[in-house]
């Protein structure tokens, strides 16, 4: 059996390196996929469940201070209350089908003085904004709300200047208007009675599990054929065989060589023969 001593060489040490790098890379993305999946899987289970729910009084649900649970993501309440029109946040860049817009915060003042953030819906617009004149304006008076409860965003996006952001959080919205809010904030499903220009309402997300099972099968596909191409590699070079020595190309350099070292003896045995007749 030959040897394979070349396995120790710095070439083949780096190259074994390399391709277990990659494939653990490729393994450790394929996991990361696969989490992503059972994460967006448990989140379609609440959404169902909570979306199959009656729905409930806003204030069982959300307090002052208090977050959202993720097992309270999307559950629908009801309010009732007085939109405080002068504290409306916009939210700004938020597209919808490729178009430009923002999303409409207005305070929904209970019975209690306590605010229920509520997200209106969208509205196209400059994304850098709009004066809240601007905007459609909410039902006057006493309205009620239905509406699918959110966690807030956390992160700078979420600093309020001049009424406007780019992310929705309860409390630094609370802080900026200076009034007593509840944790989280409602996407509108409906609002009785109704404005007299609707914006355009948020969505359920969808309940596919997206692309994720496809995307970790792929990554572990690479992986494995990075190990596949090693050994390919490796079992080529046990063989001996080496570009530019293929097929007949050791042979031929052979046939020429021995042609030549025939050829040079021709002259020395032709003058021994002539010699002879002579």
């Amino acid at each position: 059996m030959r040897r394979v001593g070349f396995l120790l060489s710095r070439r083949w040490l780096l190259f074994l390196l390399v391709v277990a790098a990659l494939a653990w890379l490729a393994w450790r993305l394929g996991e990361w996929q696969f989490d992503r999946l059972a994460d967006r899987q448990e989140r379609n289970a609440v959404i169902e469940r909570n979306e199959a729910l009656p729905p409930a009084e806003v204030t069982d649900l959300l307090a002052i201070g208090e977050g959202v649970g993720a097992g309270e993501q999307w559950r629908v309440v009801e309010a009732t209350g007085t939109y405080a029109v002068e504290d409306t946040v916009v939210v700004r860049y938020r597209t919808r089908e490729g178009a430009s817009g923002v999303d409409v915060v207005v305070p929904l003042v209970l019975a209690d003085g306590t605010a229920l953030l509520v997200d209106r819906g969208w509205v196209a617009t400059d994304n850098r904004g709009a004066a809240t004149e601007e905007l459609p304006a909410p039902p006057p008076g006493e309205v009620s709300v239905t509406g699918w409860v959110r966690q807030d965003a956390t992160g700078d996006s979420t600093a309020v200047t001049d009424q406007s952001t780019r992310s929705i959080s309860s409390e630094r919205i609370g802080e900026a208007l200076d009034r007593p809010v509840l944790g989280g904030f409602v996407d509108v499903r409906s609002e009785s009675p109704q404005p007299e220009t609707p914006l355009l309402r948020a969505e359920l997300p969808e309940l596919d599990n997206g692309p994720h099972f496809y995307y970790g099968l792929q990554w572990w596909f690479f992986g494995a054929l990075a190990v596949f191409g090693f050994f390919y590699l490796m079992y080529d070079e046990y063989r001996g065989v080496r570009p530019g020595r293929r097929g007949g190309a050791v042979g031929d350099d052979h046939d020429v060589a021995s042609d030549d070292s025939e050829g040079a003896q021709h002259p020395a045995v032709d003058g021994k023969h002539h010699a002879r007749q002579e």
